[in-house]
């Protein structure tokens, strides 16, 4: 995945917010969004939650969540060795069948990077052309609790290393305590540190980390902001903090991205992470996309699964499938 832009233009965004991104300029423009009507985007969400979809759409839908996954590994014991398994279950997430498609990612801690991209070796590169990504990590994930400098290295470093993705978390302090001036800068900074020395860019997905900002209107406050600042996806959580991804808070997050496209003509990504385990919970958040922003979003340079146990049970129902265990049922319920 090639990022979109390298920064939005200064100009752009000053005429947009009516003055320089400070403090001051982004709260009179945040606070002025429209505010979320929480239970009409619940009832949306479960109404949504709630369809019923032919089976060979469910295999198409199992087929693209495959395709759409970032296949993870963020622990402090995390070893080459165990970088290189994930990299060959990535490449062939389903060992009996050399059809199944491969994940679009994976994401790792920015010292694994080099491991990743040697594993890959040719397979390395754009999801979209059927290759595999490298995601990082990265500014000081999870907590996000470091320097702007550090952050700012420990992206170079990923970027240098050949990560092609970089996942920056958010200062949430600094963006509950309402310095929305600070949050943008620091976007702004990572993603010009995600430029590579050819001029080219590592693309740059925002996590909110939504479990922490309490409330609709702040997760789409935060949404618009990483927008403004120039990431290329926004992501709801880090998997390490709960509540992590829910089909409400990524409905508003995919309706941000509409509405924004509807407004610039420029598409933004959106990764739920955490908290996805089933393919019934992961087709849901197909449908949810597919009918909000629109089945173009449904390719991984707009959409992502960050998981690391809901590929075991996707493989397990595409078998399922392939071996006719459906067969004589017209629809699949995915209540």
């Amino acid at each position: 995945m090639t990022a979109t832009s390298l920064v939005p233009a200064p100009g752009r965004v000053v005429a947009l917010l009516g003055g320089e991104p400070d403090d001051v300029t982004l709260s009179r423009y945040l606070h002025g969004l429209p505010g979320v009507d929480a239970v009409g985007l619940e009832q949306r969400a479960a109404g949504l939650g709630t369809r019923s979809i032919k089976t060979s759409s469910k295999a198409w839908a199992l087929e693209r969540i495959v395709e759409l996954i970032d296949l993870t590994t963020l622990e402090g014991a995390d070893t080459p060795g165990k970088v290189r398994s994930l990299v060959a279950k990535a490449l062939h997430p389903d060992a009996s069948d050399p059809t199944c498609p491969r994940v679009a990612a994976v994401c790792v801690y920015g010292d694994m990077v080099p491991h990743a991209v040697e594993a890959l070796g040719s397979a390395h590169g754009d999801p979209d052309d059927g290759l595999v990504s490298v995601a990082a990590v990265a500014t000081a994930f999870p907590s996000g609790r470091a320097s702007l400098d550090v952050k700012l290295a420990d992206t170079r470093d990923a970027v240098a290393a050949g990560a092609d993705e970089i996942d920056m978390v958010i200062d949430r302090g600094a963006f509950l305590a309402g310095r929305y001036g600070v949050v943008f800068d620091q976007i702004a900074r990572v993603k010009e540190a995600c430029r590579r020395a050819d001029g080219t860019s590592a693309a740059l997905k925002v996590i909110l980390e939504t479990g922490e900002l309490n409330t609709y209107d702040n997760v789409k406050r935060a949404s618009v902001l990483a927008i403004l600042a120039g990431g290329d996806f926004i992501k709801t959580s880090t998997g390490k903090v709960a509540p992590a991804a829910t089909l409400p808070v990524t409905l508003l997050m995919l309706e941000v991205v509409r509405d924004w496209y509807r407004t610039t003509g420029e598409r933004i990504g959106v990764k739920p992470a955490g908290g996805i385990r089933s393919s019934k919970d992961a087709v849901k958040y197909v449908v949810t996309v597919a009918e909000t922003a629109g089945e173009e979003w449904l390719q991984p340079h707009l959409f992502r699964f960050g998981a690391s146990s809901l590929l075991n049970d996707v493989l397990l129902q595409r078998q399922k499938l392939r071996t006719g265990h459906y067969s004589g049922a017209d629809y699949v319920t995915i209540d």
